[in-house]
């Protein structure tokens, strides 16, 4: 009863504080207490009892009136960091004062006129300390950052006996009070439920405090963040404790526990949310600003250019170079132990492994949803600590990271909602394919142990990740267009590596190849063409460093002979130009993406394939049936004799039923009656309605990798896509309607090739390697066939298995790895997803919901 008389007077007091013109005077404590004493009101009471309207009433009518709450509000932290903070009483105002601030801080944030508020002083504040003083927010952090090591209120006191013996909160050693064990501290302190609790509350208000970006249009984030700035620097003492028990927090954690079935469900867990918590924090202080970067690096090539004309050496350490100064970043750069590298890798796979675990009950196992934060967060250790990344790479440790990386990206694939968390996955696996490891790793044998609605294959992990790659471009939604080029790049820097692909993975790069080289494609828009340059790359990588594992790629490379023949015959003139881009009309060859709206085209010219005939609109089920030559697909004429469809193989390249019955049926008898593993989750489109946050354009792949050129002949025009910087009409077509092949561009906007263009690309696709190998096996797989009268295609590629090209090829090319590279564009865009998950993943309460943000816009699938 007398929390809710409490309650009450907290509610009159709001209204008291919205009246126009009436100030409260700032002395009058019995009517300011009513806040923060004599209640106990949970953060979600305080969200109810306060609205966002009230907010911003006292904000604009009586602007002094919340300065002054916020004001008090902080000292109130204040003078409990002074005492200790001892008393049940004292922590109850401490919790109080931290909801409230927690619900008014984003409505400052969002008016221009308070964006200083904050950072500068109080004229109260000034007379009482005679002009010496802290700004507010300091204030604010510095007394956050206490109370997170507060003994009995959020850490296990270590000394007792007596209260002379008691310490003084301002005076602790907070390296002794590190929340978990891990890197840098060895002991595990008992675990306490309202200890965590408090510890979530307090690291929410961080949370807040650090959100100002939010409010700042993209152009404006740029701007350093100054909570984060003082936050990360030597002026918190408390900076490399709090460091190590966020990360430690985040790393130790088993959701399942000793795995007693449907605990989840009997018992409340407190850690999951700290968990997320520390998570949150961790990627938000460890986004460094790239203004800052750049002026350091400056300043540093003048200091080297300098001492280089004087003959002296400059050695710089890491975090000099590019982390100024962000003790985050400086922390997580210096790691470096084995010990302390496993424990962060083992508890970011079992995190992000949670998700894919299996059980015969159902959902007995507790269910995270941090994959985001936990993938972004090992994306920054990777980034910033290259030991780390080495270490990941040593073993094949990491393929615990690949495999949900993979199943997130094939989940979510149709889902409009997610384009953030597709993004975030084929970046890491960007950064992951520039070392060399990492394409070895990929030969490792893939046993299905996750669900997933690709065809059921035996092979290796990189037959995997090229199944996945190619259902999220043939069936992923419109907007993942921009991340062809990251996909095809993965490919190609792992492609020297591969030593044997599976029939499936070989017939669904072909796939590709067939798509992308479509003519009308390929003429549709300035840099389509260089998808198939990526493709190119691939398979000659592949035939010049593996061919001797690689009989099924080079066998479906000789079956789909007739795409490599039309691209070096593209057609230069104005007449066979416009027949090609006829073809648009006509609806084209391939469905890349779906566009629901366009109906299936009747009709196909001779030439056009009949693998991919007809598009189709159903999303998932009959795409596969009809353009991806997969193993699942149906077969096209069942009757057709196996030693016709292997004669036709290698006597003609017309007869292409036959040619797609035939390798169907290899696989077949290969892998047995396969088909999509019935148990995994389908990719589904988002429900209507579901939130989701916009995201910067995705950058340039030349941009987010090392240039080096690709293609032997490419360096004297500007073709290679590393160097490509097409003009802003161009880039809106290639960007917006990359392998929309459906798509009709506005008369406006429509890009019409020359016989000019045309020429300059099409003489250096890199052909001569398959050309050549075509050249010598071909003929020889006609004559077996034909001399042997070969009734099974198994024998053909047992031909091909013990054939040899040596000294056959063109002389080997070097192989070229394009490498992540940082850049301003993709730290705007993760400061930009990273807002954007933070503020759909907080809804119990939600902080952002209904205040101006202006970094990204909050639109319904």
């Amino acid at each position: 009863m007398g929390n809710t008389d409490s309650k009450l007077n907290f509610r009159k007091a709001i209204v008291q504080l919205t009246q126009k013109n009436q100030k409260i005077d700032n002395n009058d404590d019995q009517f300011w207490d009513q806040f923060w004493q004599a209640h106990q009101t949970t953060l979600e009471d305080v969200f109810a009892l306060v609205t966002a309207s009230e907010i911003r009433q006292i904000r604009n009518d009586n602007p002094a009136n919340l300065a002054t709450l916020c004001y008090k509000a902080v000292e109130k932290l204040a003078q409990a960091v002074d005492s200790s903070c001892r008393t049940q009483a004292e922590q109850q105002c401490v919790l109080n004062c931290v909801r409230l601030l927690i619900r008014i801080l984003p409505y400052i944030f969002e008016d221009d006129k308070w964006r200083d508020f904050f950072w500068s002083n109080l004229p109260a504040q000034e007379q009482a300390n005679h002009g010496q003083t802290v700004p507010l927010a300091q204030s604010l952090i510095n007394a956050i950052c206490d109370l997170l090591f507060c003994p009995d209120f959020t850490v296990t006191a270590t000394r007792r006996a007596g209260p002379e013996k008691a310490e003084e909160l301002a005076n602790i050693d907070s390296c002794e009070y590190i929340w978990e064990a891990g890197v840098g501290f060895a002991q595990s302190p008992p675990r306490n439920a309202h200890m965590e609790r408090r510890r979530t509350e307090l690291l929410k208000l961080l949370l807040t405090c650090f959100s100002e970006p939010m409010y700042r249009t993209p152009q404006q984030s740029e701007e350093p963040n100054k909570w984060i700035a003082y936050f990360t620097s030597a002026d918190n003492r408390h900076a490399l404790p709090l460091f190590t028990s966020f990360l430690n927090t985040v790393c130790s954690y088993d959701p399942v526990g000793f795995g007693v079935p449907y605990n989840h469900l009997i018992f409340a867990d407190t850690t999951e949310p700290l968990v997320e918590a520390c998570l949150q924090l961790l990627i938000v202080t460890l986004d460094h600003d790239m203004v800052v970067q750049h002026q350091q690096l400056q300043q540093q090539q003048q200091q080297q250019h300098q001492l280089a004309h004087a003959g002296g050496v400059l050695v710089t350490p890491y975090d000099e170079g590019g982390c100024g100064d962000n003790l985050f970043i400086n922390y997580l750069s210096r790691v470096h132990r084995d010990e302390d590298f496993h424990f962060v890798l083992r508890g970011i796979t079992r995190l992000l492994n949670n998700p894919l675990v299996q059980n015969y009950l159902p959902n007995s196992t507790k269910r995270l949803h941090c994959h985001q934060e936990l993938l972004i967060l090992f994306w920054k250790i990777c980034d910033y600590n290259k030991k780390f990344l080495y270490f990941v790479l040593k073993s094949s440790d990491v393929l615990d990271i690949l495999i949900p990386i993979l199943y997130h990206l094939n989940y979510s694939r149709a889902d409009q909602s997610r384009v953030g968390l597709m993004h975030i996955g084929v970046f890491i696996l960007l950064l992951l394919s520039g070392e060399r490891n990492f394409g070895v790793r990929l030969n490792k044998a893939y046993s299905a142990t996750v669900p997933m609605d690709i065809p059921v294959f035996t092979g290796t992990h990189a037959d995997l990740l090229i199944t996945v790659f190619h259902k999220i471009i043939a069936t992923g939604h419109q907007r993942l267009q921009p991340l062809f080029d990251c996909l095809l790049t993965i490919l190609v820097n792992v492609s020297p590596y591969l030593k044997t692909l599976s029939m499936v993975a070989s017939v669904k790069l072909l796939h590709l190849l067939e798509a992308f080289s479509t003519p009308w494609f390929l003429l549709s828009a300035p840099s389509n063409h260089h998808l198939v340059f990526f493709l190119l790359e691939i398979f000659n990588n592949i035939i010049q460093y593996q061919f001797d594992g690689n009989s099924n790629l080079v066998y479906t490379i000789i079956r789909k002979r007739h795409v490599f023949h039309a691209m070096a015959n593209l057609p230069t003139d104005m007449a066979g130009i416009a027949k090609c881009l006829s073809g648009r009309k006509a609806g084209g060859k391939f469905n890349l993406p779906r566009v629901p709206q366009r109906k299936p085209a009747t009709t196909t010219t001779s030439q056009e394939l009949p693998s991919a005939q007809a598009p189709d609109d159903d999303y998932i089920d009959e795409e596969d049936e009809e353009e991806d030559d997969d193993v699942e697909d149906v077969v096209v004429n069942k009757k057709t004799a196996a030693a016709a469809a292997a004669a036709a193989a290698a006597a003609s390249g017309t007869a292409e039923e036959d040619l797609e019955s035939e390798t169907e049926s290899h696989e077949r008898s290969q892998l047995g009656d396969t088909q999509l593993d019935t148990a995994a989750p389908v990719a589904q489109p988002a429900e209507p309605g579901t939130l989701k946050t916009s995201l910067l354009d995705t950058p340039n792949i030349g941009q987010m990798t090392e240039r080096e050129h690709p293609h032997p002949n490419d360096k004297a025009n500007d073709l290679s896509p590393a160097k490509s910087t097409p003009t802003l009409d161009q880039t809106r077509l290639s960007v917006a309607h990359r392998a929309s092949i459906r798509m009709v561009p506005g008369d406006n906007d429509r890009w019409t090739p020359t016989p000019e263009w045309i020429v300059s690309w099409r003489s250096k696709l890199p052909l001569q390697t398959i050309m050549r190998l075509l050249q010598v096996l071909v003929p020889q797989v006609e004559k077996i066939c034909i001399d042997k009268g070969l009734t099974d295609e198994s024998e053909i590629l047992k031909f091909l298995q013990h054939g040899t090209l040596v000294g056959l090829l063109p002389v080997p090319h070097p192989i070229l790895i394009r490498k992540y590279q940082a850049n301003s564009g993709t730290t705007a865009w993760f400061r930009t997803y990273i807002w954007g998950v933070i503020y759909l993943r907080n809804v119990e309460p939600a902080i952002w919901y209904d205040t101006e943000v202006k970094l990204f816009e909050i639109q319904r699938v």
